[in-house]
């Protein structure tokens, strides 16, 4: 059978994703990201439960997610039976030298800040052309549909250039798991990264946005199949 979900290998985000799968311990309730790089972390666990007898409990934080982990055979929970993590595990669009990080790239960011919060550790695996002295990515924000004009109007007076992200095999705009659209805000070089996201947070229509500042470590992978480990 052909995993649909299978991207072409990297061996940078094959290493990190799958010594971040090494931190996953027996009875741990773990949250799983959505990304190319933490496919290969959701992969490793479920060799880890088939062939180690693993005992895990997983919280995905995408359709995309759920179909891998199913396929590799990781056993799944929700927050409303395990509200407390032990882990969470993650990719992301960029992060600077304080591992505050850009996510969203995939449009789950939401659901990914509600999982990683609710665990007591988050770890987030990147190839090392996502480490950056000072971010600058796009910052995906959730919205409301309703809101839209409000928010991307608001935005614009915070300095941004939004954009509402477009669909690539449908006509309109993304939607996401959550029923709603997704504009990528560009900020340029981002100075003030966690005053930039309070401001963002309170701009009515806004659900989420993607700058993460709960990050405790990130693993780094790199071509020759070692990793870079950075803690908080």
């Amino acid at each position: 059978m052909t995993d649909r979900n299978q991207t072409k290998e990297s061996p940078e985000k094959k290493a990190a994703g799958i010594y971040a799968a090494s931190l996953v311990k027996n009875g741990d309730a773990v949250g799983l990201g959505t990304g190319s790089t933490v496919a290969y972390t959701i992969r490793e666990l479920g060799r880890r439960v088939r062939e180690e007898n693993l005992q895990i409990k997983g919280v995905v934080t995408s359709y995309q997610s759920e179909a891998i982990a199913i396929e590799a055979g990781v056993p799944l929970t929700s927050l409303a039976e395990t509200p407390k993590l032990d882990i969470a595990i993650d990719g992301a669009d960029q992060f600077d030298k304080n591992l505050i990080a850009i996510k969203g790239g995939g449009g789950a960011h939401t659901r990914e800040k509600i999982v990683s919060m609710s665990a007591s550790r988050f770890v987030i695996v990147s190839d090392p052309g996502k480490k950056a002295d000072v971010l600058s990515a796009a910052v995906p924000i959730e919205v409301m549909p309703f809101g839209k004009e409000l928010v991307m109007d608001s935005l614009k007076k915070l300095g941004g250039t939004p954009a509402l992200r477009a669909a690539v095999k449908k006509d309109g705009p993304v939607i996401t798991d959550n029923g709603n659209f997704v504009i990528d805000c560009n900020f340029g070089e981002i100075k003030n990264p966690k005053e930039l996201a309070k401001e963002i947070s309170q701009i009515p229509g806004v659900v989420e946005h993607g700058i993460f500042m709960n990050v405790t470590e990130t693993v780094i992978g790199k071509a020759d199949g070692s990793v870079e480990v950075i803690q908080k």
